[in-house]
């Protein structure tokens, strides 16, 4: 097969489009050509921590909202590959909520074995991605970050993996230019012992307002307080944390919210979201769309209906992360290799709407992992990705919500059935309020 096919990132969603392709080539199927482009030194996309904040050491955005000490917000079994399970990778049945260490090792494990390295080229940053109507072929200018050399090369499809957690919206508040403390976005937080004995404010209800604030906790943080711009998160939290509503002005120290209430902080941590911004492609190739399950403008929530040669993936909101990635991957592969015939136009937005109509009237949280699961599913049954038990890691999702409802400081010490074996977890040997050491030898001591 003569076709070239771009991958930009080296993420799970990026490494799961390489793993789609090689999957193919074990097959016996003659497969494009695949160049990924990855700007850090090493695979792993937001799994693959740095210290680095705001700019890298060319000068590049730092891609990374990772920190340390961070462990999975949801179970192990929403997200294990369906074609490599976490006992085929450490020999074992392990824990529900993982360390970030620990599934950095077990994504590595996966694309090692698959071999798939060699077409990555690390340190390279993508400037510019255009498409010329003529030939049908897409040009993509690219720079090899440690020499500066930039390369324009021809490709017949491209794929979107860069993510979209990684470039912060940031509102801003009266008087937060004169405040005395720190201020920082969840993407430039690293270290939970900075906070230590320190008066925490946190503004957003996002997972990342929620862990973050757990985090401060966990490492001693004075107090917590979560300013919303909605409703609280309404969770048992302990004695020192406290929901109030959103900010409205910053005198010196003193933070001041919508009821009136005020409080003196010494730092202000904003969990308000991310963006998806892509100044690397052209604007007509240019995703817009809302943080929600169902993306704008993606057939099957993969294809761009304005050129359908071009791919993203894993633009969603996400329940499910790694294996849907892998489901889109698989799809996205068939599409690119003439398997998956497109409809008209007109049929593909008409997919959309649907999507967006059916995540509109989803009345909970339950509700949208059902939707997201039954996602998984239909592009699943359109491939040949490995089959799994969709419905048990929608139940694996449900005890989590119940597990976080209980108890919001002890729901990572409970354990699921992987949806791929069967198997249960075991109990990790130490409550997460109390393991703080979060290094793979640690964790793996069970």
């Amino acid at each position: 097969m003569s076709k070239r096919i771009a991958v930009i990132g080296a993420g799970p969603s990026g490494l799961a489009q390489l793993r789609a392709f090689q999957s193919a080539k074990n097959n016996g199927e003659d497969v494009p050509e695949v160049v990924c482009f990855e700007k850090q030194d090493n695979w792993g996309g937001l799994w693959n921590y740095t210290w680095r904040t705001g700019l890298d050491q060319y000068g590049e955005p730092v891609h990374c909202s990772m920190y340390r000490y961070l462990w999975s917000n949801g179970p192990k079994e929403g997200l294990e590959f369906a074609d490599y399970t976490f006992e085929e990778h450490f020999g074992k049945q392990i824990a529900s909520y993982p360390p970030r260490a620990v599934l950095f090792d077990y994504i590595q494990g996966r694309v090692e074995k698959a071999g798939v390295r060699d077409q990555i080229r690390f340190g390279t940053v993508v400037r510019n991605v255009t498409f010329d109507e003529g030939t049908g072929q897409f040009t993509v200018t690219s720079q090899h970050l440690p020499t500066s050399e930039r390369v324009v090369e021809e490709f017949d499809h491209v794929v979107v993996a860069t993510g979209h957690f990684s470039t912060p919206n940031l509102p801003s508040f009266d008087g937060l230019d004169r405040f005395n403390g720190r201020v920082l976005h969840a993407h430039d937080f690293r270290d939970a012992v900075e906070f230590k004995d320190k008066d925490v404010l946190i503004i957003g209800t996002s997972y990342s307002a929620e862990d973050i604030g757990s985090q401060c906790w966990k490492y001693g943080a004075k107090s917590i307080t979560v300013s919303h711009r909605t409703a609280a998160m309404g969770y048992d939290w302990p004695d020192n944390w406290k929901e109030v509503p959103l900010l409205q002005k910053v005198d010196g120290n003193t933070c001041t919210f919508k009821d009136g209430t005020s409080k003196d902080i010494d730092a202000i941590i904003l969990c308000t979201g991310y963006q998806h911004h892509f100044p690397f492609m052209e604007d007509s190739l240019r995703l817009k769309t809302a943080n929600r399950l169902a993306s704008a403008n993606l057939y099957k929530g993969v294809a761009f209906i304005d050129n359908p040669k071009l791919i993203y993936l894993g633009m969603q909101d996400q329940w499910y992360t790694f294996n849907m990635f892998d489901a889109q991957a698989w799809w996205a592969r068939d599409l690119m290799m003439g398997k998956i015939d497109l409809p008209d136009r007109a049929a593909m937005e008409a997919d959309v709407a649907d999507r967006e109509a059916r995540e509109d009237a989803l009345e909970d949280d339950y509700a949208c992992i059902d939707y997201q699961g039954d996602y998984v599913r239909e592009l699943m049954e359109e491939t040949d990705y490995p089959s799994f038990d969709v419905t048990a890691s929608n139940e694996a999702f449900y005890q989590w919500k119940k597990h976080k409802k209980k108890n919001i400081m002890t729901f990572r010490d409970n354990c699921y059935r992987s949806p791929m074996t069967g198997t249960m977890a075991p109990v990790h040997h130490t409550p997460w309020k109390d393991a703080m050491d979060d290094t793979l030898e640690s964790y793996l001591k069970n």
